[in-house]
């Protein structure tokens, strides 16, 4: 289901002048839930494809990992692990190309976890996933000199 709102969301970025730019974007948002055994990642990244998304975004997730997939920032090697995780929160921005996506989870203890989320996390019971759609610009990765990094870029959509 999409659900047209009437929110306008003003996106700032750096260009590679370092200067802010802003672009204006009203949202569409979908709802989805994934259901025992699928792939977080990969199911997200089905359904950018599948809708051809060009600038989307995680609103909101609630839901449980039986496996855990994560890569800490700045480290090569992922954590995996098995068990039962609370997902506490799932934040990104991605399209039908590219992604980056944070996941915070806890365990049965309340002790969290958090980094990069990989593919090979695993649904549990459920994953309730908001996704917002900004239809009027692209996101887009590009190396960033600074570290030499794919970082998020930002452009209007091009008028058809």
């Amino acid at each position: 289901m999409v659900i047209r709102t009437s929110f306008i969301i003003l996106l700032s970025f750096i260009s590679q002048s370092s200067i802010a730019q802003q672009v204006k974007s009203t949202a569409n948002f979908y709802t989805i839930r994934l259901k025992p055994h699928q792939d977080l990642k990969v199911e997200l990244m089905k359904f950018a494809e599948a809708h051809k998304l060009k600038a989307a975004f995680v609103a909101t997730c609630v839901g449980s990992l039986e496996q855990l997939n994560l890569r800490y920032a700045n480290q090569s090697a992922s954590i995996k692990q098995s068990g039962h995780f609370e997902i506490l929160s799932l934040v990104g921005t991605f399209n039908d190309a590219s992604s980056h996506f944070h996941l915070s989870v806890a365990d049965s203890t309340g002790k969290t976890i958090g980094g990069h989320l990989l593919e090979a996390n695993l649904i549990y019971t459920t994953a309730e996933i908001v996704i917002g759609e900004l239809p009027e610009v692209e996101f887009g990765r590009e190396v960033d000199s600074t570290y030499g990094y794919q970082e998020l870029y930002v452009k209007p959509k091009k008028k058809n």
